[in-house]
């Protein structure tokens, strides 16, 4: 967004009373989707690979394949989902009917997750898996296009700095569920493990259900529009002027190749942990819980330094965090607690990646299309976590799991490339009068 763009936001604002400053109490209970999300997909990302390894004994190439397939199911769904919300209109608003259904149904077919695992039935695993990863996919881009729908352009960084908190917090749950439940010998019963978070999932939606009244914070956020996004919305018939749409495909590319990266390592974290660093049982999870916390400690400030600096600045500098760390992580044979060091490190770069990319989507988005933009962030992303699990996969089960983090290493800094070639989607946030405007918290 060009900067005549934020002042004319800042504008209309004052002039009908309104001050530009982040609702953080509505941003917490919209990021409470979010948070049941994610703790949904940290248990995914770390139990299912166990039990294809230990259960139904398949190898690492195919595994990555199964592991995939939510991404597939993401590549077409996600677009297709965050447009549809962006067309549908209820009395509880376009993006909720999609949370409530979706959750409905991924917490009834994850709880037969564990089932057919005891059961040691793969037909009945990969059906309600299925059926668990076709639920989560009706949502997801809903939930997140929630954030930008009821924020102003110019917060949305600070805004994605919550929401991505949230979801990091789920993650730990997850994390910490798994550290205490999973035992270092014999065969899990994962039941317990999904059933609990499948409760967890269920209360967050509820809670945001109840607080967030979506029809109304929506057209309280109309005021924030300028008169060309106004008219837009009636004409919807603007195109995206060629430098910006250079820079838009150039941040779908960083985007495919930094979660390229990324995402061999979290899928590919919890065998690696085991079969080559040595640790038994569960305690993979204190290692990924080290990561998630430092996350979450950098996420708030990651979007307070973006305001000082800039989205794509901050973003850079992530991609350099995280290529350093991939690339010492690789010397490690044995664990060290020196590992865990690196791993804060991780969580501080994929922080500045992560709070900042989405807003520098949607940012090129105009209001009626959030939903679809939404969808092409998550396209990228989920290209890229279709493809790395089965290519990383492949490495690991012919070459040898010393490949993980050269692996990531190459990828992040082909991300560093494309992204440096990024000209739009950042903004200057408003610095506030007084240090207690960070504090308001009013509806």
């Amino acid at each position: 967004m060009e900067k005549k763009d934020t002042d004319t936001i800042i504008r209309m604002g004052k002039e009908r009373g309104l001050s530009v400053k982040l609702n953080y109490r509505r941003t917490f209970f919209i990021g409470l989707a979010f948070m049941s999300i994610s703790a949904f997909w940290q248990l995914y990302d770390s139990i299912v690979p166990l039990i294809l390894k230990h259960t139904f004994e398949i190898g690492d190439t195919l595994a990555g394949g199964i592991m995939a397939v939510d991404n597939v199911l993401a590549l077409f769904m996600l677009p297709l989902f965050g447009a549809l919300s962006d067309r549908v209109s209820t009395g509880i608003g376009k993006r909720m009917p999609f949370i409530l259904g979706g959750t409905a149904v991924a917490v009834l077919a994850m709880i037969l997750v564990p089932v057919a695992d005891n059961l040691v039935s793969l037909p009945l695993f990969v059906a309600v898996l299925f059926v668990t990863l076709i639920a989560m996919s009706t949502y997801r881009s809903p939930a997140v296009a929630l954030m930008p729908d009821v924020t102003p352009k110019p917060l949305r960084s600070q805004a994605n700095g919550i929401i991505n908190l949230m979801g990091a917090l789920g993650a730990v749950f997850s994390l910490a569920l798994i550290s205490f439940l999973v035992p270092e010998a014999g065969k899990p019963d994962y039941l317990v493990l999904f059933a609990i978070v499948a409760a967890f999932m269920v209360f967050a939606v509820a809670i945001l259900f109840s607080t967030i009244r979506e029809n109304r914070i929506a057209k309280e956020m109309a005021v924030f529009e300028t008169p060309e996004e106004a008219q837009e919305e009636v004409g919807r018939s603007s195109k995206m002027d060629p430098a910006v749409k250079r820079s838009f495909f150039l941040i779908l590319a960083s985007i495919f190749f930094w979660f390229f990266s990324y995402n061999a390592v979290t899928t590919a974290f919890s065998k690696y942990v085991q079969s080559h660093l040595g640790v038994a049982g569960g305690g993979f999870a204190s290692s990924l819980m080290i990561a998630t916390v430092a996350a979450v400690i950098a996420f708030i400030p990651a979007g307070m330094i973006a305001s000082k600096i800039g989205r794509r600045r901050t973003i850079l500098s992530g991609i350099v965090v995280l290529a350093v760390s991939f690339a010492l992580a690789s010397l490690f044979t044995t664990f060290s607690p020196l590992l865990n060091v690196l791993l804060v490190f991780v969580g501080f770069g994929w922080a500045a990646i992560n709070v900042n990319s989405y807003p520098m989507v949607v940012e090129m988005a105009k209001g009626s299309d959030i939903g679809k933009y939404t969808g092409y962030y998550y396209t990228a992303s989920m290209s890229a976590q279709i493809l790395t699990p089965v290519l990383s996969g492949f490495f690991l089960e012919y070459v040898g799991y010393g490949t993980l983090f050269p692996y990531a290493t190459v990828f992040m800094i082909i991300a560093f490339l494309t992204m440096s070639q990024v000209k739009h989607g950042d903004s200057k946030l408003i610095t506030p009068k007084s240090k207690l405007e960070l504090l308001d918290v009013e509806d």
